[in-house]
């Protein structure tokens, strides 16, 4: 098992291979799992989210219609071409290209999505980009994660050690307060919100 962040040519050597390596745009699964993320927002409408791992847009065309402004970002710039492709009608959404931790934009945000992205971070990286998620969004605003919960060998940590890094900082006198759990047979879901 890994146990260093992966770096962006991880993933540029992934999108050599494939433009689409999850089949994210034609997966039966990733669809169902896309609509229980958006389904997992508590409000119709968000002022200003940040989309951790954009890949391809799949996703961030079903959050560019529940936000005003969008920022969706992937460690990689391969496979944000055909991200910018795909959302180029929708004017008030921006791609780039970020490495998270050590690139993080300032906020702030009512809503910011991990998916499929914190188990490819070491602990130490985890707890930065979660601190610097919870500098960055606004009180009452919604984080939400899901992430692919078997083992991986090359990934530094599960989908489960992601989410329960968070659940660590949720509860009274925590950052955060969690408001909801699903659970499917291979993803899980956690939503929380940043204490008022």
């Amino acid at each position: 098992m890994a146990t260093n962040t992966l770096p962006a040519t991880y993933f540029d050597d992934v999108y050599r291979a494939s433009d689409d390596p999850w089949a994210f745009a034609t997966s039966p699964y990733e669809r169902a799992k896309y609509e229980a993320t958006i389904a997992a927002l508590p409000n119709a409408h968000y002022h200003n989210g940040f989309e951790i791992g954009c890949s391809i847009g799949v996703l961030s065309e079903m959050l560019a219609r529940r936000c005003e402004q969008l920022l969706s970002v992937d460690a990689s710039e391969l496979p944000l071409k055909t991200a910018r492709q795909r959302l180029a009608p929708y004017t008030h959404v921006s791609i780039e290209q970020m490495v998270i931790p050590d690139q993080f934009p300032d906020g702030p945000f009512d809503l910011i999505l991990l998916s499929e992205v914190g188990y490819y971070l070491s602990l130490d990286d985890l707890t930065r980009a979660r601190q610097r998620m919870i500098d960055t969004l606004s009180p009452g605003g919604h984080l939400l994660l899901v992430h692919w919960t078997p083992f991986v060998p090359d990934y530094p940590l599960t989908g489960d050690q992601v989410h329960d890094h968070f659940m660590a900082i949720a509860g009274a006198d925590q950052p955060l307060t969690h408001l909801l759990n699903q659970r499917a047979d291979t993803y899980r879901l956690d939503l929380f919100q940043k204490q008022i």
